[in-house]
């Protein structure tokens, strides 16, 4: 075995080594690494660095907006109509062409852009041990076997093995998602059931000291650490097309079917049923393939996706790529974390227990708002020794600060533990006036926490002496550890003898809390008589002469509580028929009960999984129990990634929500990463395709529904953008299967007016709509079912299209009823009776589109209940297209360009007729299909 194997074996289990065989493990001293020895393992191992994948071009980006099916299919069809002698249209086309690839490079860029993220997670510097002497180097020239100091505050920047600590707390958010710090410590580890994050004697790339010092031995660096790994699947992982890009490819290839299908029959029909010369049958063919491309389907879109980018930003989410906003709508599963999402990343005392008396708190966070209750009953300090002494001694035996609101903050923050921290606002909603309390009693000396004995000592001078003495101790800790140590207990303001029966109690309390998801501490003192033989010394107190003959006081309980509009929100995905999965770092219990306080769950005994659990399940056994309801706990990043990763291959559209450097995989591979404003890295941020500027779950539900509305508004766009072209077509095909004893009802000209003229605005209006009512009430729509589907082909063609129709078709006919049939064109012109008969049946189908954008707009709902003029984009669009109709009839330069000629009064009344007529006629149906399905709306 060569000496590289022994050294990365001796690393995977150098966590059970004691600190004498680390150095040898790693390859160094207690002096460090000779320089000679650190430019021979630079050449091996390279530079400290998180490498970067090279990006995409900007230019590959911006030409991608304008090569993809649809946009080509635009540009096709421009250099058809240019070709058929109608450069305008040509155009005209390519100008919506470029006008829409432009502005969505444009929205995504700006949303988007790259950032140096994982490279600035990590410090410039670092204090190495070298040569026997303290140096500062850059944080890249770190290698294996070097010696790194560790001061509170410092970034850490390299895996190590700690050799020496002191009180060192780390805070390991960026790669656990748990904001809590973990203590850490030299001592060599026997347990193989915990993951390398809770392996009390390794530090990571990536994190950083809250608290405390200490000297640890590089065992890993750059791409090689944790951090690096994440960095390495988080670039790797390839962006797969959105739900929409796909279908928008779909409905690309289906109308293309459509268009040249309809070119081909139109074509074939002129020149055998009309026996039209073969120039003209084909320049009409390719007139009709144009219009049944739908030009303004791309700046829909564009459109209602930036609409929703906005009204989301308003509702605290922030998308940076377009198409994301649909892919959201799409959703069947989110995995979520629990830690700041769910819950508000405040830790918050709920319960007090004492001597078998249970006291609730009221108030959630680090806010002093709130009181302690007592079967409803305000109680203060004043009014219980026992309760004053709980929280008093609780408060005391902290090392935690709040800070006030302030500018750059508008809520309280914390200085060290956040368990810490919510002990002084359990004491100050009992009246303690906790700074008072530290200058009225100030701590002597401190016995640190440590994990081996699960508690904490502080030492006080007492005021007014107590028992003759004036120095006490408050202890607090696991509550099993403190039991142990304690041989009394306070009943009522006197010190008892502790019973087994009271020590069964206590445990049986804590045991109670603690199957809640709930964490306890034990709180306890001692005063301490110089008859106990304590020594007068401070530096002579040690936990195991502090330590001992306890009184127990009584027990505070906490908890992160839930955001009070998840549990509403999470009821919305389930109406919504949108599975939510709990990934987190905090352990099962914990969030098994956040999971069915809120509703996640709501079987009494659910699958909680843990990452070492997880780490033994085949592919197979993991998507069986993904049918399920299900709770992943203490997951490592590559996992929370295996699990989005089956999620996606049963077919799932997967949101993953995350803040930490460890969830930046899964975000990338989700169909929509969502990365937390506030709490979430850069990295996270970078990896998502949204960012919840509030941390809020509730924030994703609103963004789904929007995302909702986006896909029905396209659908809506369809259908008012085919219904026209049935009303287009239908006339064409009088005339074809007459034989052309019916002239043509309308010219390509016109028919082309319809599609890039009159129609165009009103149908971007229509992707503006808001969510319809009950949108959130249907279950996510089935990926199989293409855009263009059967119900929408049959509403468009035989309903809307066919009331189109007959609109056209009556007024064409209406001005040859009055003018009689229209003759042989006349020497040098058209018959001006079929001038003015093509330009009644071309406003007729403006004016039913009028009616028909009102009826588009929602689904079964009542267009008078969401307000018939509230869309302001559609109001516009119907006064845009009334006076391009009216400029086209009397503006004689259009009149020569597009064949129209003036219309008088009786054919204005009949064209006012038609909107309010098809509106009435969509209403009657709608009423029915409300009545029919039970729906008030």
């Amino acid at each position: 075995m060569s000496n590289k194997d022994i050294v990365s074996n001796a690393k995977e289990s150098i966590f059970k080594l004691p600190v004498s065989e680390v150095y040898e493990a790693l390859g160094t001293r207690p002096g460090g690494l000779a320089q000679t020895e650190v430019e021979e393992k630079q050449k091996e191992q390279g530079k400290n660095l998180i490498e970067e994948k090279k990006k995409k071009s900007s230019l590959l980006i911006f030409l991608g907006n304008f090569t993809h099916l649809m946009a080509i299919l635009l540009w096709i069809g421009g250099a058809v109509a240019i070709f058929a002698d109608m450069p305008q249209l040509g155009i005209a086309i390519f100008m919506v062409n470029i006008i829409n690839g432009v502005f969505s490079f444009w929205q995504e860029h700006r949303a988007g852009k790259a950032t140096d993220a994982l490279r600035n997670m990590l410090p410039s510097y670092s204090r190495v041990i070298r040569d026997g002497e303290e140096q500062k180097i850059l944080a890249q020239d770190l290698v294996i076997g070097d010696i790194i100091l560790l001061e509170e505050g410092d970034k850490i920047s390299a895996d190590a093995r700690l050799i020496e600590t002191s009180d060192l707390q780390v805070n390991q958010s960026t790669l656990t998602g748990e904001s809590n710090p973990v203590r850490k410590t030299r001592d060599a580890v026997l347990k193989d059931d915990l993951t390398k994050a809770e392996i009390p004697n390794l530090i990571f790339a990536g994190t950083s000291v809250s608290e405390g010092n200490g000297k640890a031995i590089v065992m890993e660096i750059g791409m090689r650490t944790e951090f690096g790994k994440i960095a390495g699947l988080t670039q790797n992982m390839e962006k797969v097309e959105s739900p929409l890009q796909k279908e928008l490819d779909r409905l690309t290839k289906q109308i293309s079917v459509i268009a040249i299908g309809f070119g081909v029959f139109f074509f074939i029909a002129a020149l055998f049923l009309v026996k039209e010369p073969v120039a003209s049958a084909f320049i009409f063919a390719l007139g009709m393939i144009v219009a049944f491309i739908p030009e303004g389907l791309l700046p829909t879109v564009t459109l209602s996706l930036a609409m929703a980018v906005q009204r989301m930003s308003k509702r605290n989410a922030l998308v940076k790529k377009l198409s994301s906003v649909e892919a959201l709508g799409s959703t069947t599963v989110i995995c979520t974390d629990k830690t700041g999402t769910l819950t508000q990343n405040e830790m918050t005392v709920n319960h007090l227990w004492l001597a078998g008396t249970q006291y609730e708190v009221s108030g959630v966070g680090y806010g002093p708002e709130g009181n302690i209750l007592h079967g409803g009953k305000k109680v203060t300090a004043d009014d219980n020794e026992d309760l004053n002494l709980l929280l008093t001694g609780a408060a005391l035996c902290s090392n935690a600060r709040l800070l006030p609101p302030s500018e750059e903050s508008p809520r309280f923050t914390v200085l060290g533990d956040p368990t810490e921290a919510c002990l002084g606002v359990a004491a100050e909603k009992a009246g303690i006036d906790v700074h008072r309390q530290m200058e009225e009693t100030p701590r002597l000396r401190e016995l640190p926490f440590e994990s081996r004995r699960k508690r904490m000592t502080t030492i006080h001078q007492l005021k007014q002496p107590i028992e003759g003495t004036k120095r006490i101790a408050y202890v607090k800790g696991a509550p099993k550890e403190i039991i142990k140590l304690s041989n009394n207990i306070r009943i009522d303001g006197k010190v008892e003898p502790l019973t087994e029966q009271m020590r069964k109690e206590i445990m049986d309390a804590n045991d109670t809390y603690a199957r809640d998801g709930l964490r306890v501490l034990a709180v306890a003192y001692r005063l301490l008589h110089k008859d106990d033989k304590i020594p007068v010394a401070l530096s002579e107190y040690t936990p195991e002469i502090i330590e001992q003959d306890l009184i127990f006081v009584g027990l505070v309980v906490m908890a992160d509580p839930p955001r009070p509009e998840v549990a509403a929100a999470v009821e919305e995905c389930r109406r919504a028929g949108i599975r939510i999965i709990m990934i987190t770092g905090d352990y099962g219990l914990t969030a098994e009960s956040i999971a069915k306080r809120i509703g996640i769950v709501k079987g009494t005994h659910p699958r909680v999984i843990s990452g070492m659990e997880l780490e033994e399940l085949s592919d197979e056994q993991l998507k069986e129990y993904l049918k399920d309801e299900i709770i992943f706990a203490r997951v490592a990043p590559e996992q929370k990634l295996r699990v989005v990763s089956n999620l996606q291959e049963m077919g799932e559209i997967v949101a993953v929500t995350g803040d930490g450097v460890n969830d930046s995989p899964a975000l990338k591979k989700a169909d929509i990463g969502v990365a937390m404003g506030i709490a979430g890295t850069d990295v996270a941020k970078e990896a998502a395709d949204m960012i919840l500027t509030d941390d809020n779950f509730a924030s994703i539900v609103h963004a789904i529904e929007e995302g909702r509305a986006v896909y029905s508004n396209i659908r809506k766009f369809l259908l008012y953008i085919l219904n026209s072209n049935m009303a287009e077509a239908v006339p064409s095909a009088l005339y074809l299967f007459s034989r052309g004893t019916i002239p043509l009802p309308l010219t390509v000209m016109q028919i082309l007016t319809i599609d890039l003229g009159t129609d165009m605005l009103p149908a971007l209006g229509l992707g503006t709509e808001k969510a319809e009512k009950g949108i959130m009430e249907q279950p996510p729509r089935n990926q199989k079912e293409p855009l263009l589907n059967k119900k929408l082909i049959i509403k468009a063609f035989l309903w809307y299209g066919l009331l189109g129709s007959i609109v056209s078709t009556i007024s064409y006919f209406f001005v040859n009823m009055q003018n009689g049939w229209p003759n042989v064109p006349l020497a040098g012109g058209i018959d001006p009776v079929y001038v003015r008969a093509t330009t009644m049946a071309l406003a007729a189908i403006v004016f039913g589109q009028i009616g028909a954008v009102f009826n588009c707009r929602t689904e079964i709902q009542s267009v008078f209940k969401v307000g018939l003029f509230s869309n302001k984009q559609v109001n516009f669009g119907i006064i845009f297209e009334i006076i391009l109709i009216a400029a086209l009839v009397y503006f004689p330069p259009f009149q020569t360009i597009f064949h129209t000629a003036p219309l008088n009064i009786t054919d204005w009344l009949l064209l006012c007729v038609w909107p309010p007529l098809i509106l009435f006629i969509e209403e009657a149906r709608k009423a029915m299909l409300r009545k029919k399905s039970g729906k008030d709306y």
